[in-house]
């Protein structure tokens, strides 16, 4: 299952290795640090088909990507009783002001795919986007044959919106891709508080 999105525009703060954004109860929620690079390397390298690093170089300009003043978050879905890296859920492209939004991109590896490990974690990845980020919305650009991809989103009440082509360049040409999307009040978890770049009336 693999869904693979750009980036953009936000802050966040740094987190101590291995700190929870949450817990299911299979998998725990913590954001990617550069402690993960072997571990991370190898689960790619061992599941076909996806568009991630696989040199530690490639890693290292992947992760520069997140962390404190990005505008992307990095999380990793690892088990919980032995710590295994099962999959990872990025938060993509996050813009703030009027707009509030990040895109997703996920992928679960080898040989922990299909065993609904993604789910629960894309379940703490809602509060952390909704609660924590104080995101209004989110999106998934999913391409029409991935069905396993289009059945958990849809699972946690995304809404088709719509076929962009020539969405993403992946693989060396610009694909066409399904539009998903859910709110906070879609999913009721509206903050308590708007995020202080929302302007106000």
């Amino acid at each position: 299952m693999i869904n693979q999105g750009g980036a953009e525009e936000s802050t966040q703060s740094a987190e101590p290795h291995n700190a929870d954004l949450g817990r299911s109860r299979r998998v725990v929620l913590r954001r990617m640090t550069s402690h993960d690079q072997d571990q991370f390397l190898e689960r790619v390298r061992a599941t076909d088909g996806l568009n991630l690093p696989t040199t530690p170089e490639a890693f290292q300009t992947f992760l520069s990507r997140f962390g404190e003043g990005r505008s992307a978050d990095a999380l990793l879905v690892c088990l919980r009783d032995t710590g295994a890296i099962a999959g990872n859920i990025n938060i993509n492209s996050i813009i703030r002001g009027r707009f509030q939004n990040g895109s997703l991109g996920y992928a679960a590896f080898a040989p922990y795919a299909g065993r609904g490990y993604m789910s629960e974690a894309l379940a703490l990845v809602l509060r952390h986007a909704f609660i924590t980020l104080q995101l209004h919305r989110l999106e998934a650009h999913i391409s029409p044959t991935n069905q396993p991809s289009i059945n958990l989103i849809k699972r946690h009440g995304f809404r088709y919106e719509g076929y962009s082509p020539d969405l993403l360049f992946i693989n060396g040409a610009w694909r066409g891709h399904g539009r998903w999307a859910l709110t906070n009040d879609m999913h009721g978890t509206v903050p308590e508080t708007p995020h202080p770049t929302l302007p106000t009336p």
